[in-house]
């Protein structure tokens, strides 16, 4: 692992804490591996080291994509950055450990959970927390939560930060219930930064926050799409005026290509990508990432990609969670002899259409996705089908699998 406080940083952050108690440890867990780190992204230098050195913070990074738990464990970070992936990792771990535990264990943390979870709705609602209520939640940090979040590693973290892709508002909501606050940022490499962030005051899972004070942000009314406006935004692409001209309009408005809402409060939730919505052979306007963020909520579920656009319904790749399906073959008793005939066996591909099928419950009929495919080779970060993040990409995916998506509609 590296501390990338230089020695000059490493002696300003201790001059200006009074205590260990106040000495901020930050983490980052951001995909800089591809290139053997040759490009460091804007996300990584302003949730990074500009934050550090802003705050005298110590800044560690993890050593490689598998070491991440080892690695948050040991350092157990007060401010703690990573992508949705890192997060819903650390939840299915938890979902797979607490089913290899005890009945009284599982329920005290069913218990714990419960309590957690009512505080958070409160939090949530604006509502205040009685005493009675907050002494359950001592209670409960005490049986379960407590040793949940050194599991996880953030026993010490004063909030969490996700960014980089969407994530599930469950699962915003499953930390907070742990009594640690997640808060969802959003930006591009075009805004230099944030361009909005969810206020540790006013938390609202599923939504990336207001507009950051020094950037307005806006909707365009005859397309949905999200516009940002600031010093912030960069002045164009470098030898590329045409790209400049269409990303950028006269009055100053960055056209992001992500399509969103705000609300009365000023809170953006953004529903997709313009090129990502799927109008449907009956003319349904349907945003994927609803129904994936849905099914990555599951243990077993790395990734998914829905398909559907001009098609008369919608069908879904997914990526499973190695790790947890061959652990619920294991314990089920499931042959297999490596990754593909883990995603054949038709115990697993039983288990994913629960998992589907509990989805679908939450949707409209037209919303529901009718079949699905496992991909049957296990991807790493060096394949091309993964992004940075580790998120499958929609396009190379439809174009590589293209066989396979045929014959989800015969």
């Amino acid at each position: 692992m590296r501390d990338e406080a230089d020695a000059s940083c490493g002696s300003r952050s201790r001059a200006t804490t009074k205590s260990s108690e106040d000495y901020l440890e930050a983490i980052l867990v951001i995909r800089r591996l591809r290139g053997s780190c040759r490009n460091v992204d804007i996300a990584e230098r302003m949730g990074g080291e500009y934050f550090s050195l802003y705050t005298g913070a110590r800044l560690n990074f993890v050593e490689n994509p598998d070491t991440v738990p080892e690695n948050v464990r040991e350092i157990a970070p007060t401010v703690f950055t990573a992508v949705p992936r890192v997060w819903e990792k650390f939840y299915s771990g938890v979902m797979i450990a607490l089913k290899e535990s005890t009945r009284m264990q599982q329920a005290a943390y069913a218990w714990s959970i419960g309590v957690g979870t009512r505080i958070a709705d409160r939090v949530l609602a604006g509502q205040p927390v009685g005493g009675l209520l907050k002494a359950q939640f001592m209670l409960a940090r005490f049986l379960a939560l407590n040793n949940v979040r050194k599991l996880i590693g953030i026993h010490r973290a004063r909030f969490l930060v996700t960014g980089a892709a969407p994530i599930s508002p469950e699962l915003v909501k499953w930390y907070l219930a742990l009594g640690v606050p997640m808060l969802e940022v959003w930006g591009m490499t075009e805004t230099c930064g944030a361009a909005t962030g969810v206020p540790a005051t006013r938390i609202k899972p599923g939504s990336i926050g207001p507009a950051a004070s020094y950037n307005e942000v806006r909707i365009d009314p005859a397309t949905g799409e999200i516009l940002v406006r600031g010093p912030n935004v960069f002045k164009g692409y470098l030898n590329l005026p045409e790209k400049t001209a269409e990303t950028i309009d006269a009055d100053g408005w960055l056209h992001t290509g992500d399509v969103g809402l705000i609300d009365a409060d000023g809170y953006l939730r953004i529903t997709d990508r313009m090129k990502d919505i799927i109008i449907t052979a009956g003319g349904k306007n349907i945003t994927p990432s609803e129904l994936e963020n849905e099914l990555k909520f599951s243990p077993y579920v790395t990734d998914a990609v829905v398909i559907g656009d001009k098609l008369p319904y919608l069908t879904v790749i997914i990526m499973i969670d190695q790790e947890n399906v061959e652990k619920y073959a294991q314990d089920h008793d499931v042959p297999f002899s490596n990754y593909a005939s883990l995603t054949r066996a038709p115990e697993v591909q039983a288990l994913i259409q629960g998992v589907i099928d509990e989805v679908n419950k939450k949707f409209a009929r037209v919303e529901q996705i009718k079949k699905f495919f496992l991909l049957d080779t296990q991807l790493t970060a060096e394949d091309e089908e993964l992004t940075p993040t580790m998120k499958l990409k929609r396009k190379l995916v439809q174009q590589k699998y293209a066989p396979q998506i045929e014959a989800m509609y015969r």
